[in-house]
């Protein structure tokens, strides 16, 4: 009798619902951040007498006809579309209203890869490459960030914010570098952190791929005119890099001049030298 009671009164007051603003409920937080597979507790409290108070759940469903506050609570929060709402069904006007709990459960990335996309092998000086992260399995995704770093330095960063699925997803991103001779040896890689607000953990959580170790050829560089050590660019490269070409003499400066051509990957630099 008392079930079909409550039934009854749901289904009067169900043309007759107020939210938000005017509603005599308050949820206690309003806002919960909870991980993947943990528990979460959220108190709803009616204002003024009520003729029953519950929550509206897939899970940990609850109502009570004696008092002014009911708890919904879940002892491994795993559905993904779990959307818990508080209502209340009053003596006096308004008769019904309700308040959904902002509910953001989150699961960090399962890894964070970085690559060379379509391309193997050293890069050369100039051109310009595309550098893929890619994330597995994170969610909510409109809470992520991506940060590109070379070195310690933060280079870019990459949100989210526009795509809306609660469930996990794998997203990618895209870093484009032209490589000069100071590239050679560096190290990227990409961060993937969710920014969770107040209510989440901090700091926040945050996943980092292994680095990606960039390998520039670049041509080779004379110091100055005068200069007997030659920069023949790098890395090593996978002919020999100097011969000698001709040998020069002056009869009337009696000086002999040796002309070098240096070669690289990349090209041919000329040079004299005196000797």
């Amino acid at each position: 009798m008392e079930n079909y009671f409550l039934k009854w009164i749901l289904t009067f007051c169900m043309f007759c619902t107020v939210s938000s603003e005017g509603c005599s409920l308050e949820l206690k937080p309003s806002r919960v951040v909870v991980g993947f597979g943990e528990p979460v507790s959220v108190s709803c409290e009616a204002s003024r007498p009520v003729r029953v108070l519950g929550w509206e759940s897939a899970i940990g469903s609850a109502h009570t006809q004696q008092d002014r506050a009911v708890q919904w609570k879940v002892d491994s929060l795993i559905d993904w579309i779990e959307e818990p709402i508080c209502y209340g069904v009053f003596f006096t006007a308004p008769r019904q209203c309700e308040e959904k709990l902002n509910l953001i459960l989150y699961k960090t990335p399962d890894s964070v890869t970085i690559s060379s996309a379509n391309h193997t092998g050293p890069m050369s000086e100039g051109k310009e490459y595309q550098l893929l992260c890619d994330v597995q399995n994170i969610a909510p995704v409109q809470y992520l960030t991506l940060r590109w770093y070379r070195g310690q330095t933060e280079v870019y960063n990459h949100s989210f914010s526009d795509l809306t699925p609660a469930s996990p997803v794998q997203v990618s991103s895209i870093l484009l570098i032209t490589p000069t001779k100071a590239d050679n040896g560096a190290q990227y890689k990409c961060v993937a952190q969710l920014d969770l607000g107040p209510e989440g953990p901090q700091p926040s959580p945050s996943v980092t791929s292994e680095p990606l170790n960039v390998s520039v050829n670049y041509p080779p560089s004379f110091l100055s005119p005068e200069a007997e050590t030659l920069h023949i660019g790098g890395p090593t490269p996978a002919f020999p890099l100097i011969r000698l070409a001709r040998r020069v003499s002056s009869s009337s400066s009696r000086l002999s001049l040796k002309v070098c051509n240096v070669r690289s990957l990349l090209k041919v630099q000329r040079a004299t030298l005196e000797v």
